[in-house]
């Protein structure tokens, strides 16, 4: 099955990237085609492809758990996602966690994909552990 892990780095690039190669390593390890798209950089993407998409983000603020705007902008513009099974993930930074990953979750609903699971990662070895768990089939 082919998995996009999509990610939207914040103020810390290099630790979402870390993290989102980590997941990708774990669903591999189960058997499926993964390409990892760098939202930021990757503005062109189209994600009709994919069977699966996991998708991530950090929180720009400590408190307030605000999501940088580039992930609703990226949605909207990677092809028919409508129904597309997915997954959610933020990186653990202060108290706006939770809120940063619900609001990744309405960004992603609006634009009509099926959320399956959400997930707070905070290390590459969690990362990988909840990507070889995840059933994607």
């Amino acid at each position: 099955m082919r998995v996009a892990v999509v990610f939207v780095p914040g103020k810390n690039r290099d630790k979402l990237l870390s993290i989102s190669k980590a997941l990708a390593k774990g669903i591999e390890s189960n058997g499926h085609r993964v390409d990892l798209v760098d939202a930021g950089r990757d503005v062109n993407t189209k994600l009709t492809i994919f069977e699966y998409i996991a998708v991530g983000t950090q929180p720009i603020t400590f408190f307030t758990g605000k999501v940088p705007d580039r992930l609703s902008m990226f949605l909207k513009n990677a092809g028919m996602v409508v129904g597309k099974k997915c997954f959610a993930f933020t990186t653990k930074k202060g108290l706006g966690t939770d809120k940063a990953l619900s609001r990744t979750m309405k960004t992603m609903e609006a634009e009509g994909m099926f959320l399956r699971f959400s997930e707070i990662l905070s290390s590459e070895v969690e990362a990988e552990e909840i990507g070889k768990r995840l059933k994607i089939s």
